[in-house]
């Protein structure tokens, strides 16, 4: 995963919308609406969601390393680089989540990482 935290995901942006991502990646292996009230997008190897209005909340996918600007950091040592370099850090429902970088992920389900959009990060603290 290539990440520039809030802005793009690998080739992703999220301004994207789901008829975009239809488009580029065709129909998807899964399609619905979740448990918190998110439309997804599930193609297996990454799950799209977003809100009713189509802005793009999350983008779901199997990293064994996320690579931040010029640092690469393999999953198993993303919780300690996470917490090493945002203090403003914290964990909800057994997910870290970190503001500075814009991602969420259970430290004990590799290699599954979310990043999420900014506006997400207010939601995730009231958790």
């Amino acid at each position: 995963m290539t990440l520039q935290p809030y802005v793009q995901v690998d080739d992703t942006p999220f301004s994207v919308s789901s008829a975009d991502i239809e488009r580029h990646r065709g129909k998807p292996w899964r399609a619905g609406r979740n448990g918190v009230g998110l439309n997804e997008l599930d193609y297996g190897e990454v799950i799209f969601r977003f809100q009713d209005c189509g802005r793009l909340e999350e983008i779901t996918l199997q990293a064994k390393v996320v690579k931040l600007g010029n640092v690469a950091v393999p999953f198993e040592a993303l919780a300690g680089f996470i917490r090493g370099q945002d203090p403003q850090a914290f964990d909800r429902a057994g997910f870290l989540v970190s503001p500075a970088f814009g991602v969420a992920f259970d430290p004990a389900e590799p290699f599954w990482v979310t990043a999420l959009a900014r506006h997400c990060i207010p939601e995730w603290e009231k958790l």
